[in-house]
């Protein structure tokens, strides 16, 4: 739980005891990898952290994996419209490796919001940020090359190469693998 009481007091500063309100409604839940937190058609009934590990979001689109989203350690996340909405999801949660997840009941987490205007600010905050960074990575998908959103994501995101497979990393980026590798390859021979 450190790294999620440090994920929030980093952002605003909260008082200790609604603090504490907050982080009891989190229970911890590990996940081998290759186990699902959410599948495709199921209610979201979760708010969830990432203590630990590297979870892939995605949906299926014309029978193949779309990455929409991967996390890594001190990122809340969940399928947010599935979640508002209280509508079966469209997309899988899963963990590409070993991981840890904290999770608070959307009832549990939203009544401790309430309860504190601090961590509602927080929450505020945490929403513009994960909106924000939608919006510049889809705007990205249009406005940048193949091979500038790859150094793209290698600057702001190398831990994810050594962590996430290719074909995945792929997706993410909107390329198929052998595009993908096209650019590798195409990149390296410049060096």
């Amino acid at each position: 739980m450190n790294l999620l009481k440090e994920t929030i007091l980093s952002q605003t500063p909260v008082p200790e005891d609604e603090l504490n309100e907050v982080l009891s409604c989190f229970v911890t839940m590990d996940l081998g990898k290759g186990e699902y937190l959410l599948k495709a058609e199921q209610y979201v009934q979760h708010m969830f952290f990432l203590q630990k590990g590297c979870i892939c979001f995605y949906t299926i689109h014309e029978g193949r994996e779309q990455v929409v989203e991967i996390f890594t350690e001190g990122t809340f996340f969940t399928d947010l419209y599935s979640y508002l909405r209280e509508q079966p999801s469209k997309c899988f949660l899963k963990a590409l490796e070993l991981s840890q997840v904290l999770a608070a009941t959307k009832e549990d987490f939203e009544k401790g919001l309430r309860n504190s205007h601090a961590m509602e600010h927080f929450w505020r905050l945490s929403l513009e940020e994960e909106y924000l960074t939608q919006y510049v990575n889809s705007t990205n998908k249009n406005a940048l090359s193949n091979e500038e959103r790859y150094l793209r994501l290698l600057r702001k995101r190398p831990d994810l190469f050594q962590r996430v497979p290719q074909y995945l990393i792929a997706s993410y980026l909107g390329l198929t693998p052998v595009g993908l590798s096209k650019i590798r390859k195409r990149l390296s021979q410049s060096h």
